[in-house]
C-alpha cells in the first residue's frame, strides 16, 4: 500500500495538471493539517483515492463545519444548501477511529483485515485560537478514543495501525517555542496502543535534509511537511494469535 502525506503547505509537485502521472498510483493520501480544503479537494478530483484529513491551528475556514462546538456567525442568506456545498470529498479523522475495508489487506488464506485508522487535530495551546488545546485537553481527546481502540484490538488483535496528528509528540520533531511544542500524551498513544506509523504536520522543514522519519517504540513517526510518500506492507502473523505488523519505507523525494 502506497501513501501519499501532505502537510503545511501548497506543494507545486501536488497542485499540478500531472499530479495523476506523479501520484496515480498511490492507494490513499493523508493530510496533516494547515491546508486550505480547496486544495484537498483538488487532490480527491484529481486522483480518486481515498483522502483523510485533519485540521491543524491554521487555514481554519471550514473548522467550523466539522467541529460542532464551533460556532461562527453566518450571512443570513446561509442555507442548508451552503452547508453542503461546503462539504469535502475527503474522511475527516479527528477525533474518530475508522475502519476503512476498502482499503484492506488479504493473506495467504484469505482472511482480510482493514486498515484501521485514528486522528486527531489541531496544536499546543499558544493564543487561545481555534483548534488550539493544552496537553490536559488533548490527553483527554484520546481517552474519547480508547472504546474504539478497544474494539480494534478485541475484532483484529491490534489498536491502530495509522495515527494522523496536526501536532507532532513531544521532543521528536518539535520545537522549543510554545506553538511548536508536540504533545506528551502522543509519547502516551504510542507507548500503549503501537501504531505502525504516525503522521504529523506542523513542522515546517526549512532545510529537507533535516531529520523528518524517527522510530519511537515500535512506531515511525513521520513529518509530512509540503509531501512524503510512504509504502506500507503488511507482514502477516507466522503463527496463530502474532499481531499483524508492517513494513514502511519513507521516500522523500518522490
Amino acid at each position: 500500500m502506497k501513501l501519499l502525506c501532505v502537510s503545511d503547505q501548497i506543494d507545486p509537485f501536488v497542485y499540478s495538471t500531472s499530479v495523476k502521472e506523479r501520484y496515480g498510483d498511490v492507494d490513499a493520501v493523508f493530510c496533516a493539517g494547515d491546508l486550505p480544503m480547496d486544495y484537498v479537494d483538488f487532490i480527491v478530483t484529481a486522483l480518486n483515492k481515498p483522502t483523510f484529513f485533519i485540521f491543524g491551528n491554521h487555514d481554519l475556514k471550514d473548522f467550523h463545519l466539522y467541529k460542532k462546538s464551533v460556532r461562527v456567525a453566518q450571512p443570513s442568506s446561509f442555507t442548508a444548501m451552503d452547508s453542503m456545498n461546503n462539504s469535502h470529498g475527503g474522511d475527516y479523522v479527528s477525533n474518530r477511529v475508522l475502519r476503512c475495508k476498502h482499503l484492506s489487506f488479504t493473506d495467504s488464506h484469505g482472511k482480510t483485515t482493514p486498515l484501521l485508522i485514528a486522528g486527531v487535530s489541531g496544536s499546543l495551546r499558544y493564543n487561545n485560537g481555534l483548534d488550539q488545546y493544552s496537553e490536559r485537553e488533548m490527553f483527554f481527546q484520546l481517552l474519547a478514543l480508547v472504546p474504539g481502540l478497544l474494539w480494534n484490538r478485541l475484532r483484529y488483535g491490534r489498536w491502530c495501525d495509522i495515527f494522523l496528528t496536526h501536532a507532532s509528540p513531544r521532543h521528536i520533531h518539535d520545537r522549543e517555542d510554545q506553538c511548536h511544542k508536540g504533545f506528551e500524551c502522543f509519547n502516551w498513544f504510542i507507548r500503549k496502543f503501537h501504531p505502525a506509523l504516525l503522521i504529523h504536520g506542523h513542522i515546517h522543514l526549512y532545510d529537507l535534509q533535516d531529520c523528518r522519519v524517527t522510530m519511537s517504540h515500535s512506531t515511525m513517526v513521520v513529518n509530512a511537511y509540503s509531501r512524503i510518500t510512504i509504502d506500507m506492507e503488511p507482514e502477516f502473523p507466522a503463527a496463530k494469535g502474532e499481531s499483524l505488523g508492517f513494513t514502511l519505507s519513507v521516500h522523500t523525494n518522490e
